[in-house]
C-alpha cells in the first residue's frame, strides 16, 4: 500500500496475549489536513511491545518488549526495525535482551549513541551502545536500583524504575523510579551511566514519565500514584534538579481513583499536557517559559478508558489519544494559541494500544 505523501505514519505499541488481543506493533496513516485515521495495519509481530521509540534518523523504530525471554534469556528487551516509509511495514534489524523483567520504558539521546531501558518490575536500567546503523549493541551496563520505599506499600512495595528521559544537550539521564518516590540523574559516557544525584517527589507521588523543555531549564514529570505534575528547575551544566513545584492534574471536585500515565510538552514550549486514568481525561497547562511555572487551562475527556498514552504531531496541532481499556484512538484538533484540545471524531480501533509514535514520510 502507497501512503500519500500528505500524510504522516503513526506506530501503536500494544499489549499481545494473555493481557490483549494485539499481535504486535500497529502502524496507520494520518491525514495533517484532516485529521482522518486510516485502517491499522499489522507492521511487525512482537510480544508485548508496550514502548516504541524513534531513531533521530527517522528510519530506525525502537520496541520494548515485556516477554519473559530475548532470545533465550530471562527477562525482556529491545529490538530495532528499519521503517518502509513507502508501506509502514518494520523489518527486524536486530534484538539484544536487557536482563530485567517487566520492561517499562526506552530513552534514547540526542546523537542516536545509547538506547536506554527501565525495567519496571526488575528495578533496573540498562544502557546499550548504538551501532551506526541502529542495530542495538550488547548492554554496556546496568544500574540497579535501591533506597527507602514510599509509604503505599501496594504499589511501592519495592524499587520500580518507570521511564528514563535524556537531557536535551546529551549529557544526563534522568530515571523516575515509582516505588522510591525519586529520580535519579545518571552522566552517560559512551553508553555507561554514571551516578550524579538523586532528586525526591512527595511521599507517595510515585514519579512515572518525565519531560525537559527544549532549553534543558524545566524538567516535568508526571506522579502516577498522586495525580501530579511536578516541575523541577535544572541546572545543564550540573544535571542537578531543584525548586520543585507541583500541580494537581484533576478537577477539584473529583473523588474517584485515578492514576496519571503520560506527559507531553507542546514543540511551541508553551504547553503542557497529562493523562488521567480513571477520570479518563487529558489535563492540559499553560507554561511560563521564564520560570517553568504551569497553570491548568482545562481537563477534557480523553474519548475512552485509560489513557496510557499519547502524543502530539510534530507540527503541535493535533493529538492522539491511546486509550487502552476501550482499545481505540482518539483524535483531538490542537488549538496553538490556547492550546485546547477539541475531539475531532476521528477515532481508530487497535486492540490493548498503549503507545503511540509519530513518524513523518518523506
Amino acid at each position: 500500500m502507497l501512503l500519500p505523501i500528505a500524510s504522516l505514519l503513526i506506530f501503536i505499541g500494544t499489549y499481545t496475549p494473555p493481557k490483549g488481543e494485539s499481535k504486535g506493533v500497529y502502524s496507520l496513516q494520518f491525514n495533517p489536513t484532516t485529521g482522518e485515521l486510516s485502517a491499522p495495519v499489522l507492521a511487525a509481530k512482537l510480544s508485548n511491545p508496550t514502548f516504541l521509540a524513534l531513531h533521530p534518523n527517522g528510519r530506525v523504530i525502537y520496541a520494548l518488549s515485556e516477554s519473559d525471554t530475548v532470545r533465550g534469556k530471562p527477562g525482556g528487551g529491545a529490538t530495532a526495525f528499519n521503517l518502509d516509509t513507502q508501506t509502514g511495514q518494520l523489518e527486524l534489524l536486530n534484538r539484544q535482551p536487557s536482563g530485567g523483567v517487566g520492561g517499562a520504558h526506552l530513552g534514547l539521546d540526542p546523537d542516536a549513541t545509547t538506547l536506554l531501558l527501565a525495567s519496571y518490575s526488575g528495578g533496573q536500567v540498562t544502557s546499550f551502545p548504538l551501532a551506526k546503523d541502529g542495530q542495538i549493541k550488547p548492554p554496556a551496563g546496568t544500574q540497579i536500583l535501591t533506597g527507602i520505599l514510599g509509604p503505599q506499600q501496594d504499589r511501592q512495595d519495592k524499587p520500580h524504575p518507570h521511564s528514563v528521559t535524556v537531557s536535551p544537550d546529551g549529557r544526563f539521564a534522568y530515571l523516575c523510579d515509582l516505588g522510591l518516590d525519586k529520580v535519579f540523574c545518571y552522566e552517560l559516557k559512551s553508553a555507561t551511566m554514571v551516578p550524579a544525584g538523586d532528586f525526591s517527589t512527595a511521599p507517595g507521588a510515585g514519579p512515572r514519565h518525565s519531560k525537559f523543555s527544549a532549553d534543558g531549564k524545566f524538567f516535568y514529570v508526571i506522579n502516577e500514584l498522586n495525580s501530579t505534575i511536578t516541575t523541577f528547575t535544572c541546572a545543564p551544566a550540573t544535571g542537578q534538579l531543584s525548586d520543585p513545584r507541583t500541580v494537581s492534574t484533576l478537577p477539584n471536585n473529583f473523588s474517584g481513583e485515578n492514576s496519571c500515565a503520560e506527559i507531553r510538552l507542546h514543540p511551541n514550549g508553551r504547553f503542557v499536557y497529562g493523562s488521567n486514568r480513571g477520570h479518563d481525561s487529558l489535563a492540559v497547562f499553560a507554561r511560563e517559559p521564564r520560570d517553568g511555572s504551569l497553570q491548568l487551562i482545562e481537563i477534557v475527556p480523553s474519548g475512552g478508558a485509560h489513557p496510557r498514552n499519547f502524543a502530539l504531531s510534530p507540527d503541535g496541532s493535533w493529538l492522539i489519544c491511546a486509550n487502552r481499556d476501550s482499545n481505540n484512538l482518539v483524535v483531538f484538533k490542537v488549538n496553538p494559541e490556547t492550546g485546547r484540545l477539541t475531539a475531532t471524531g476521528q477515532t481508530a480501533t487497535v486492540p490493548m494500544a498503549v503507545c503511540v509514535l509519530f513518524t513523518s514520510i518523506d
